[in-house]
């Protein structure tokens, strides 16, 4: 089994072509050449013709079925892909909500001083005398929990437009999942893109860029003409010699 880093081999890419015969899915993983997705796992469906491109091995990587070339996945190595399996959360007590108010009694403290009042009175055979007890109640309203529920929002979304070695590409990836993959731009679709980006320091770098396009360019032609006057004047010799 071929390293994660280095692609599959012909052999691996022989054995594929078997299980998908038999009417099986390998699963493969992406490669740190297959860019932002290395790491990511995937399942081969199906494999072109590998004469008319190098990216003949298809797969499936989320609800989509890209063409990738054999150094962008490896075979992946058993068991992987496969979830523990999770322990259900318990349930969290609810606070049960409180219908009546509660009630809180407050009581006045008696005098010791009236206490023997009292037991004279009742020495000389009179009825003791009953004081009114003051009481205060104080209602509580229940609390209840309000939860709010925060919504999912959508993956993000990265555009990424570069430059490289001459070119400009552009690729496009929404969370994990790749929309498209690096494809060659023109200068003149490049510059009208950067232009919808109000940064002067943008703008400026693909300015000079552009210029020192348009300067190797001249030049090439320049070369290529006095290249050209060269060969007439040579041609024009030979034809007044014959």
């Amino acid at each position: 089994m071929g390293a994660a880093g280095q692609g599959l081999s012909e052999d691996e890419v022989r054995g594929i072509r078997e299980a998908l015969a038999a009417g099986r899915k390998p699963k493969v993983v992406f490669t740190a050449a297959a860019g932002q997705i290395a790491g990511q796992l995937g399942q081969v469906v199906g494999l072109t013709d590998p004469a008319e491109s190098d990216e003949f091995v298809v797969v499936r990587f989320g609800r989509d079925e890209l063409p990738f070339s054999p150094t962008d996945v490896a075979v992946a190595p058993r068991g992987a892909g496969r979830r523990p399996v999770e322990s259900k959360p318990e349930p969290e007590p609810v606070e049960p909500a409180v219908v009546e108010p509660e009630f809180v009694l407050d009581r006045v403290p008696q005098q010791r001083g009236d206490e023997v009042p009292r037991r004279e009175e009742q020495s000389r055979g009179e009825e003791p005398r009953v004081e009114a007890v003051e009481s205060k109640v104080e209602a509580k309203p229940a609390r209840r929990a309000v939860k709010a529920a925060k919504p999912k929002g959508p993956a993000g979304l990265t555009v990424t437009l570069a430059y490289a070695e001459g070119e400009w590409t552009v690729a496009a990836q929404q969370g994990g999942k790749v929309l498209a993959k690096p494809y060659v731009l023109k200068p003149a679709e490049a510059l009208r893109m950067v232009a919808l980006v109000d940064v002067p320091g943008v703008h400026e770098a693909v300015e000079q860029i552009l210029a020192a396009e348009r300067s190797e360019a001249e030049r090439q032609a320049e070369k290529l003409r006095a290249e050209l006057a060269e060969i007439e004047a040579r041609l024009a010799e030979l034809r007044e010699a014959g």
